[in-house]
């Protein structure tokens, strides 16, 4: 449809979409030569770049099923992700296939690989295993340029995107071709997405809010800068401004550290709307974004990989409930259950549930877990997703995110919603970030203990927060500990993560 527009900008190159095309129909010939059936799993484990995305739509036009698998994880968690999903192809860089020399043997489905990188010399030596380089597939003008003869439908799984479940053991979440177009066509509806955006995107492609970057840009016809990461927030943001972006998704962390810079000097003057999901963003961030980017529409949103994006709050919404996360998106339907399964009011709180064509197959290989989340709904010829998370409503229908099950601080016979908390603390000048945790207490059974980050030249101290706190929240809920911390930790999408912030 956009044959001579640019697809993709990445690090100078300007690729258009006839290219794009011709690279991923070569790619997937030379998968399907080289043994990759439908239905086969294909790994890619790079950072953001053209091969990422060449690779993942080269699998699709093969019939296989895609599994982006994070830049900066180890090799000992790769070998478990191939294993679990029995990946057949990997495409990876040089320096992956080093580092992962020596687990080469104990991933016996593993038969083939291409090798990305400037000089793509083929001296790794695995096991068993088929190399080939990738540049020279991709300009292997004896390979097709035409797709391949499609097989899949829309119900045949499409990618698997890994993530971590409670436990702390990846799970696979199964998605099909009509649960992810479904969701890139109810979010591209709200965002109000056409071929004139140029949306800037800095996310990791194995994060799902990266990847649907990809595919909502190249949907509609708009344009993708994509980033390596956010690493250098200035050389991003200045490309940002060259390249005219009119869309710019965040997750809170980015948030916090925007909020902390001049963003003045850079010409976002064409930005159209930013978002944001992950975890819910802070009140606070979203008046302080609305005065840094004034014509911008600022989304907030709430979603989970497990049905890609749940619900979105109106830009004219935000002024009169900016604690909501709005309704469900187009196509969707979500409610509010007690422990009975039973729909409740307003105000009451209790587990969101979603229904929609968006929602996971389930989790690979993982009945159980997939039991968990898949239930029956309403209607005899349908599954819903119970998400795990808590939530009430307003009586317009609105959703008011309160915490994950897991989350909820149980201290003496109150339960504390730490999202509730971290709102309050964001307010106080000098917390740069924030998470709340229920800790061990002889006592009072958990206790309510506050990580902080300090923004740069703060000083904030202890009786400063706690007082801060007693001012604006119930006695029960204030803290009784705080811990400043020079950094909080992340899981690999960039969420501050409470299994990890305290022992």
């Amino acid at each position: 449809m956009f044959p001579r527009k640019t697809a993709l900008i990445f690090d100078g190159q300007r690729i258009e979409y006839s290219e794009m095309e011709t690279r991923c129909n070569r790619l997937a010939h030379a998968m399907i030569a080289r043994g990759v059936r439908r239905g086969d799993r294909v790994a890619i484990w790079l950072e953001n770049s053209p091969e990422v995305i060449i690779a993942l739509f080269a699998a699709l036009k093969a019939g296989a099923i895609f599994v982006v698998l994070n830049s900066t994880t180890k090799a000992e968690k790769i070998e478990y992700a191939l294993n679990n999903c029995r990946a057949r192809a990997l495409v990876t860089d040089r320096r992956r296939a080093d580092s992962f020399q020596k687990h080469w043997s104990v991933v016996p489905h593993l038969e083939m690989a291409w090798i990305v990188g400037q000089s793509e010399r083929i001296d790794v030596q695995p096991i068993d295993k088929s190399l080939a380089s990738l540049s020279r597939d991709l300009e292997n003008h004896a390979l097709p340029s035409s797709p391949p003869k499609k097989h899949a439908i829309d119900i045949d799984l499409a990618a698997l995107i890994y993530t971590s479940g409670s436990s702390g053991v990846p799970r696979g979440v199964m998605m099909t071709h009509l649960s992810m177009i479904s969701a890139a066509n109810s979010i591209t509806t709200y965002l109000e997405s056409t071929s004139d955006d140029i949306v800037l995107n800095f996310l990791p492609l194995s994060f799902d809010y990266g990847l649907y970057q990809v595919l909502m840009a190249f949907k509609v016809g708009a344009t993708l800068l994509l980033e390596r990461s956010f690493t250098f927030p200035h050389l991003v943001l200045a490309a940002a401004g060259r390249e005219r972006i009119t869309g710019l998704p965040i997750v809170p962390t980015v948030a916090a550290l925007l909020l902390q810079m001049d963003v003045s000097q850079y010409d976002l003057s064409s930005l159209r709307y930013v978002t944001s999901t992950a975890s819910a963003l802070p009140t606070e961030h979203i008046r302080k974004l609305r005065e840094m980017f004034p014509r911008a529409q600022i989304f907030s949103m709430y979603g989970l990989t497990e049905c890609k994006r749940v619900s979105y709050l109106p830009p004219d919404q935000i002024a009169t409930r900016p604690t909501s996360v709005g309704r469900g998106m187009p196509n969707e339907e979500v409610y509010v259950v007690n422990q009975e399964g039973r729909r409740v009011g307003p105000g009451v709180v209790g587990e969101l549930v979603v229904r929609g064509s968006n929602m996971m197959k389930g989790y690979w290989e993982d009945p159980v877990g997939t039991a968990k989340r898949l239930r029956p709904g309403e209607y005899p010829w349908e599954q819903v997703l119970y998400t795990g998370d808590l939530f009430k409503t307003d009586s317009d229908g609105y959703l008011y995110f309160v915490g994950r099950k897991d989350d909820i601080i149980k201290s003496r016979d109150e339960k504390v919603s730490p999202r509730e908390i971290e709102d309050v603390l964001y307010k106080l000048d000098g917390v740069a970030e924030a998470a709340v945790v229920g800790v061990p207490d002889p006592i009072l059974g958990q206790a309510v203990k506050a990580y902080i980050k300090r923004r740069a030249g703060s000083n904030i101290s202890e009786n400063d927060v706690l007082h801060h706190c007693a001012q604006r929240l119930e006695a029960f809920m204030v803290p009784k500990t705080v811990e400043f911390r020079d950094d909080l930790p992340r899981t690999l999408n960039g969420k501050i993560s409470k299994r990890e912030i305290s022992p």
